[in-house]
């Protein structure tokens, strides 16, 4: 009789995991390593072309250059050698050093996120974007809407002096130090909730629980939802807090209260009772000494100022709920890192 041989029906369920694993590893080595590859070849190829123009040291010449050269790798290797993509490089080996570029590649930074930052004017505004997008694993589409909705002029780290900003950002690079200024932001786009003329705080604290996840988008990445209206029993006295939230990179709880109109001198302490009382009863031995943001629709810049509310680990910011014409909000924000610059200068030197 003929002998039967046993074949299993179904491949093992383990052994199906472990060659899925080694598929998706082996892909992503050799999609990190072209995104490498291709990276530092633009990068290269722009620094050659910056030292033959710049020895020459005339405009017209470079032009000639870059055209000429376009002409000549479009025969060889096609459309993709454009004049355009040799301006890309040549920007790149003008803005990026040799280390940035490696450091940038290495956490998973492609060409098109390094194309929409290396055209940024100011110099510490792109270290803040390269870092922040690698944190928080950004999306090209989701870098642009940063870029667009002024990420940057909007966080608290923009209005310290540039020393301070390079030496945060550096941290955030060397150390993956999160400091609570490169993550909370002022004014905050609350667009999303749909809240037109008059409404209450209950309207507004339900509308950012209904859209919670756009919420915490704006926020950004890092912040967890606890609790809503968390309840604070002081000397027999109910106290409730509008929202409660964690930050995972901060390790830290963040206490939100929520206001309409403009900011008053008495939100301090109410702050800092909820504060204490989070610190007393909520912290973790992990864990960092609640933070506080105060959202108002409206600050009022010099109580502000005169509290010293960093010194109690508070934050106060507006909240927006229809957007302004770009060119005002540009302005506006300009003036208020001008203007906060300018406080802290003068409170070094007096």
């Amino acid at each position: 009789m003929e002998r039967m041989t046993k074949t299993p029906k179904n491949t093992s369920l383990k052994l199906v995991d472990d060659i899925i694993v080694l598929i998706e590893e082996s892909r992503s080595f050799v999609a990190n390593t072209v995104n490498t590859a291709l990276v530092l070849l633009y990068w290269k190829v722009g620094q050659r072309i910056n030292s033959d123009i710049l020895e020459n040291k005339r405009a017209e010449y470079g032009k000639q250059i870059i055209t000429k050269l376009s002409e000549q790798l479009i025969v060889t290797y096609g459309k993709g050698w454009n004049v355009k993509t040799l301006r890309h490089c040549l920007r790149s080996a003008e803005i990026f050093s040799e280390e940035l570029i490696l450091s940038a590649v290495r956490r998973q930074l492609g060409w098109t996120h390094l194309k929409t930052i290396m055209y940024l004017k100011d110099e510490l505004q792109r270290e803040f974007y390269i870092e922040m997008c690698i944190q928080e694993c950004w999306s090209t589409r989701m870098l642009q809407q940063k870029i667009d909705g002024m990420l940057y002029e909007r966080t608290a780290i923009s209005k310290k002096p540039n020393e301070l900003i390079k030496q945060e950002i550096t941290q955030l690079r060397e150390k993956d130090k999160l400091s609570p200024d490169l993550v909370f932001r002022d004014p905050y786009f609350l667009g999303f909730l749909g809240l037109k003329d008059t409404y209450s705080e209950k309207n507004l604290e339900d509308a950012i629980l209904h859209e919670l996840e756009k919420f915490i988008l704006e926020l950004g990445q890092g912040f967890t939802f606890v609790e809503r209206q968390k309840r604070m029993l002081i000397d027999g006295e109910d106290f409730k807090l509008d929202l409660l939230f964690y930050h995972r990179k901060l390790k830290r709880l963040v206490a939100i209260d929520l206001k309409l109109g403009k900011f008053k001198a008495a939100y301090k302490a109410q702050m800092e009772l909820y504060l204490a009382w989070l610190e007393k009863n909520e912290m973790q031995k992990d864990e960092e000494a609640p933070i506080g943001l105060i959202l108002c629709a409206e600050g009022n810049k010099e109580q502000i100022e005169f509290l010293q509310l960093h010194k109690s680990g508070i934050k106060v910011a507006e909240y927006l709920t229809e957007l302004p014409d770009k060119k005002i909000l540009q302005q506006k924000l300009h003036q208020a890192i001008k203007n906060s610059k300018e406080q802290i200068e003068n409170r070094n030197n007096g």
